[in-house]
């Protein structure tokens, strides 16, 4: 099954009820482990990469990777930039073939950041490409993303941050964090708030921390997306680390690689089934 638009697999998951997880990779391995795990749920999700990360796998490599484990499969998967930081990232990943694009500028000044968002909305749907922003500032530390502030969404400047970036959903801070040293504080009224006044479906970023119980709650305010990189990275490092440690001679990579690939499969399944409601023993 080919690439799903973002469009598209925004109107499916609306319709089936589903919340959409946005897993991040950044090299082979996580890539096919990502699509597998999702194809096994039989749920659909995102695959992305933030700019960062592009610096090892390119967007002409990674969409071909993507592309290349979604052959012969048919659950709808998306391929989208996670925390684009430059407009020349944005255009290098639509001529790619992604499916979605975020513009991260939400550290720069208010105004700046509207700019920024636009110029990258207007590029974007050109090419019938939804484009994510962000406003607020996220806390924690994750690769690329640290960041020591906390600043939540102020409800009362996102009609006017949408209306004027034409962003097509919105990346909220609401206390939630990047990574899995800080702990995250849900703050599920200003959820509930900022679903109100939002034009546009709701993404929350630092997935791996929130509790199951507190994402069930936030599925019920315009929810579209919710993004997962820490849990699976640590499911990829862990298999490696977990056999040096029984072994300081290890050095067998193919067989760690593929290991580690049914591992992170493994956690990209049961995330995306339990957020879902479809893992009955958690959910």
């Amino acid at each position: 099954m080919k690439l799903v638009n973002g469009f598209d697999l925004m109107k499916y998951a609306k319709e089936k009820g589903y919340v959409l997880p946005a897993f991040n990779t950044t090299n082979m391995e996580m890539t096919f482990a990502i699509v597998r795990g999702l194809n096994e749920a039989k749920l659909p999700g995102y695959v992305q990469i933030s700019s960062n990360n592009l610096r090892l796998s390119d967007p002409q490599t990674i969409a071909y990777l993507v592309k290349k484990a979604q052959k012969d499969q048919d659950t709808p998967i998306g391929l989208h930039l996670d925390h684009g930081k430059s407009f020349q990232d944005v255009k290098a990943c639509v001529d790619a073939g992604f499916t979605s694009i975020m513009i991260d500028a939400s550290q720069l000044p208010y105004d700046e950041n509207i700019a920024a968002v636009r110029q990258a909305a207007d590029y974007c749907h050109f090419y019938g490409i939804p484009v994510e922003a962000e406003l607020g500032a996220i806390g924690g530390k994750e690769d690329d993303i640290v960041n020591e502030s906390n600043a939540k969404t102020n409800p009362d400047m996102v009609a006017d941050f949408v209306e004027r970036t034409h962003c097509d959903t919105l990346a909220v801070a609401v206390g939630n964090v990047h990574g899995l040293v800080a702990k995250p504080h849900i703050d599920l009224p200003l959820l509930a708030k900022l679903a109100e006044v939002s034009p546009v479906p709701l993404v929350l970023h630092g997935g791996s921390g929130i509790p199951f119980e507190t994402i069930r709650e936030a599925r019920k305010y315009n929810l579209t997306k919710i993004n997962y990189g820490a849990d699976l990275r640590s499911a990829l490092v862990t298999t490696f680390g977990q056999a040096y440690e029984k072994d300081h001679k290890e050095c067998n990579l193919i067989e760690l690689s593929l290991s580690s690939v049914e591992h992170v499969a493994e956690r990209a399944k049961f995330l995306v089934e339990v957020i879902n409601g479809k893992n009955e023993k958690i959910a």
